[in-house]
């Protein structure tokens, strides 16, 4: 399976938004059942809906034929390297919608087709280069990806303020069989940046001042360069105990209502203990 992008075929978005796809070999096979069973899987992900194009022995069978000719299905046949029993899924909407929807779709079918590799066998693999902003579209702005503390690469600072979204982070994960070990990023370490990052994301340098005027202050006096990176534990110790669940791993696990069984908590508290913490109730019908 690989993902592709289709930049010439505009018949979900127009002219925005991203189309992506994924090619699961011998997948043609699959029954119309599983196919609509995969349709609403992605769903769960926000992705809008699931199109295919199974390349069977017989023909070849689509949900959007309807949209396209003979000969933009054989491109995308050619585009994907798709062969005569196999099928192509594709996806339609905003970038980081798809790309969510269509890697969790992947995984589902790999697990489905037993192509997981023996958990036995451990594959490491940094992830580099993350986004440092993405565009908030309900508060109507662009936020941290990682932290605003996060360093951009230096050839990307020039973009801060012309296309935010194109800068990248000196941010990193580390990552075994598929599942995040430890992340961490380089840190900004100077005072004027850190300004403009936090203008970027919406604070006002009033209110950045107002909130973080110990850090921009401590930044003045020359700190070097620094990050750092922290592990998961037990993260760790599941992938060495060979399970799959962490809360097998975990000396007192909550279950699926966040519950401890062992300590019974949550549980109530009195005020005595409200008090010593600083902590008032209020009721509220909201």
């Amino acid at each position: 399976m690989k993902i592709q992008v289709f930049k010439w075929l505009k018949i979900f978005l127009g002219n925005e938004g991203s189309i992506r796809a994924i090619k699961v070999d011998g997948g043609a096979s699959f029954p119309r059942k599983e196919i609509d069973r995969l349709g609403e899987y992605v769903k769960t992900y926000k992705v809008k809906g699931l199109s295919y194009i199974a390349y069977k022995e017989d023909g070849v069978k689509s949900s959007i034929s309807k949209f396209l000719s003979e000969d933009d299905i054989e491109k995308i046949r050619l585009s994907l390297n798709a062969k005569t029993s196999d099928i192509i899924f594709i996806a339609a909407d905003k970038n980081r919608t798809v790309l969510s929807a269509l890697g969790a779709l992947r995984l589902e079918i790999a697990n489905k087709l037993g192509l997981l590799k023996d958990s036995k066998e451990f594959k490491f693999l940094w992830v580099t280069e993350f986004p440092l902003l993405s565009y908030d579209e309900e508060e109507k702005r662009f936020v941290a990806e990682h932290h605003p503390f996060t360093m951009p690469m230096d050839e990307d600072i020039k973009y801060l303020d012309s296309d935010p979204l194109r800068v990248r982070a000196k941010a990193y994960d580390i990552v075994l069989n598929g599942e995040e070990l430890g992340g961490g990023s380089i840190r900004i370490h100077d005072s004027n940046l850190q300004e403009k990052m936090f203008g970027v994301i919406g604070l006002s340098k009033e209110k950045a001042w107002e909130r973080f005027g110990f850090l921009l202050t401590a930044f003045k006096y020359g700190p070097p360069p620094h990050g750092g990176l922290a592990f998961g534990f037990d993260r760790f110790i599941m992938f060495l105990a060979g399970t799959d669940n962490i809360k097998d791993v975990v000396a007192f696990p909550k279950n699926q209502n966040a519950y401890c069984p062992l300590t019974d908590a949550p549980s109530t508290v009195d005020e005595k203990q409200l008090t010593e913490l600083g902590i008032s109730l209020i009721n509220s019908d909201i």
